[in-house]
């Protein structure tokens, strides 16, 4: 267990909510549901903080929810009950998957990627527990290539990572890089809010 990340989201529970609450949601809404619609078999959801998307899962399937900080998981409690499914909150580390090889049938992520310590040793440890063929489904806001946007995600991470996410972070090719296979990438946002979707190799 990484104790500094925890210990940094857990100090960031509190105001979580309050500072990616109804705005953030209500403007990625529709990309989300669209994204979790695609959830079957056994899933993995990995950083699910304080619990806002679950509002976002279809009903009736089987979840494990991760999350490095107990803190965070304290409040997401509540909204993992009213989930209309199976949904089991356990409170791990990433690079610390305690899975057997080929668990899952799928992950998913959101805004995740940004503040993982090693993120292609945590993608990585993804693959791993993706049964051969499995899929990976990510809501992230990556590196931008567009000028003035670049520029500010780089200045922005100065101060971002040392509460939380780092803005600047080049995932897709972090994905790749961690062995996935059938990288493909949906723009939502400009070059910076995306979904990515991948294969764990067969």
């Amino acid at each position: 267990m990484d104790l500094e990340t925890s210990r940094k989201w857990d100090e960031a529970a509190r105001g979580y909510d309050l500072m990616n609450g109804f705005g953030p949601e209500w403007r990625w809404a529709p990309w989300k549901r669209r994204l979790f619609s695609e959830m079957s078999g056994r899933v993995l959801f990995l950083a699910i903080g304080t619990g806002q998307d679950i509002q976002f899962f279809p009903p009736g399937r089987e979840i494990v929810g991760l999350d490095i900080s107990a803190r965070m998981l304290a409040v997401a409690t509540t909204r993992a009950h009213a989930y209309e499914g199976s949904l089991e909150l356990r409170r791990l580390d990433v690079h610390d998957l305690d899975y057997p090889d080929g668990s899952f049938d799928q992950v998913f992520t959101s805004c995740t990627f940004c503040s993982v310590p090693d993120p292609v040793g945590g993608l990585k440890a993804v693959r791993r527990v993706l049964k051969q063929g499995g899929t990976l489904g990510m809501f992230e806001h990556t590196r931008s290539r567009l000028f003035p946007f670049g520029v500010m995600l780089e200045v922005m991470t100065l101060l971002t990572r040392r509460f939380g996410p780092e803005m600047n972070r080049d995932t897709v090719t972090n994905v790749a890089r961690a062995g996935f296979t059938n990288v493909r990438v949906e723009p939502v946002y400009l070059d910076v809010v995306k979904i990515i979707r991948a294969v764990g190799p067969g």
